[in-house]
């Protein structure tokens, strides 16, 4: 239908990037929701069974949280979510822990790619992902 492709997010670019040619980092945006930056892997989770898989100091990304994957935000360098807000399990959890978290991106799990290198800026509300 029609009210579906309204909510469509093209990609930024097509085909391949010509050699010689920069390519910008692209940037996500969503809410502060726990201050600081922070530059690591990052490690895209569809489920908490998923999430084992990171690592000290990587950064988690994933579609929101609950209370099952606090154990994670112990290792997490940051967490950056799709959803949330605020209040959400996520801000709240990462504050606790006093690492940056970024929430309500809508697309960080789509976007970024497993072990690509990303910048979380908690206090912007950012996430920069690098070429």
């Amino acid at each position: 239908s029609q009210v579906a492709w309204r909510s469509a997010v093209p990609p930024s670019s097509l085909g391949a990037v010509p050699e010689g040619i920069d390519v910008e980092p692209e940037q996500l945006t969503g809410l502060a929701a726990s201050g600081g930056q922070y530059r690591g892997v990052a490690r895209v989770a569809s489920s908490v069974e998923d999430a084992q898989r990171l690592e000290q100091g990587e950064v988690l990304i994933c579609v929101a949280s609950s209370p099952e994957w606090t154990p994670l935000f112990a290792i997490a360098g940051a967490v950056v979510t799709d959803t949330g807000g605020m209040l959400t399990h996520c801000a709240i959890v990462a504050r606790g822990y006093g690492i940056p978290a970024v929430v309500g991106t809508r697309f960080a799990t789509r976007d970024i790619v497993d072990g690509a290198i990303v910048t979380v800026d908690g206090s912007a509300g950012t996430v920069t992902v690098e070429g």
